[in-house]
């Protein structure tokens, strides 16, 4: 198994499918960071074709040294190619869908930390084995991808850093919220008391035998 293998890098099916079959927005990002990233990215893309291409005209099988260290020099050239042209550009383009998610970002620093391995022991034998073309071109290849990987590590930092007082921040409040004492409750006064009624006045009854009227006095 490949030190790439082993790291788990396991080559992508396609550019970025992972991403879209999410189907997740990310959130808005500083211009500054994505103008940050978008520099780090192109030199590494550009570094990535270089490295392929020089690796593609390594000449492992006429080295001059023994088969068990061709075969293994041979396994590494390879496996740095497959990641090259699968593994890494999946990261990348995870990478521009959320520009500062920390998982995205720790999966391509971690691509990156394999490769530099891998590839700087294929540089080492290609000095030691090979010949000076080979070496020279691999050699500046080495540090290209030396100088993504350092400025990648740099953001990487910067990021932690970030979400950490964003972390700090969010429990400050949270602090804040929890030791505040509630308001007190509104009351509500209800008022179920029944006026008292007035009794109802009695109407008088008119009477069964009414006066008799009293005739007016003859006149004389």
């Amino acid at each position: 198994m490949s030190a790439l293998a082993a790291a788990g890098f396991v080559p992508a099916t396609a550019y970025g499918q992972q991403s879209a079959a999410q189907g997740t927005t990310a959130p808005p990002v500083a211009y500054a960071s994505v103008s940050e990233l978008n520099n780090i990215l192109s030199q590494l893309k550009q570094t990535a074709t270089a490295m392929e291409a020089d690796l593609e005209k390594t000449r492992v099988e006429k080295w001059k040294t023994d088969n068990s260290t061709k075969r293994q020099s041979q396994a590494n050239v390879d496996s740095i190619l497959r990641n090259l042209k699968s593994a890494l550009p999946e990261t990348i383009a995870q990478l521009n869908n959320s520009p500062e998610d920390v998982s995205a970002s720790f999966k391509l620093y971690r691509n990156l930390d394999a490769l530099y391995d891998v590839f700087g022991s294929v540089v080492e034998s290609a000095g030691a084995f090979g010949s000076k073309d080979e070496f020279q071109s691999l050699s500046n290849d080495m540090n290209g991808l030396e100088n993504v990987r350092r400025s990648f590590g740099e953001r990487m930092q910067k990021l932690a850093g970030a979400k950490e007082e964003e972390l700090t921040r969010l429990r400050a409040q949270v602090k804040t919220l929890t030791a505040a004492p509630p308001p007190p409750p509104k009351k509500i006064v209800v008022d179920d008391t029944e006026p008292p009624k007035k009794p109802a006045k009695k109407k008088a009854k008119p009477s069964a035998n009414p006066p008799a009227a009293t005739n007016p006095a003859p006149s004389k």
